[in-house]
């Protein structure tokens, strides 16, 4: 399996960190979040599962920016093989 090297940057665990403090957050944005704040400095890559989500995140009109910021990351961390 290709291992993707590819981590959270400070501003998007920054802004994963105010979201998951946030009790005006989304379900999807708090999974999103998580997602991206355990790939801050370490080697962990997207799972399969929450590298579908972030897909139909970022292919939707309905979620907003802060949603689909966080979706992207947390996709560019995806294994590439996938």
């Amino acid at each position: 399996m290709s291992n993707n090297s590819k981590q959270t940057s400070k501003a998007v665990g920054s802004l994963a960190s105010q979201t998951l403090r946030s009790s005006s957050s989304s379900s999807i944005q708090k999974e999103l979040a998580a997602s991206a704040l355990s790939q801050t400095n370490s080697g962990k890559q997207t799972g399969s599962e929450m590298e579908s989500k972030a897909s139909r995140v970022l292919q939707s009109d309905k979620y907003n920016d802060t949603t689909k910021t966080l979706a992207a990351s947390v996709l560019a961390q995806a294994n590439k093989e996938r």
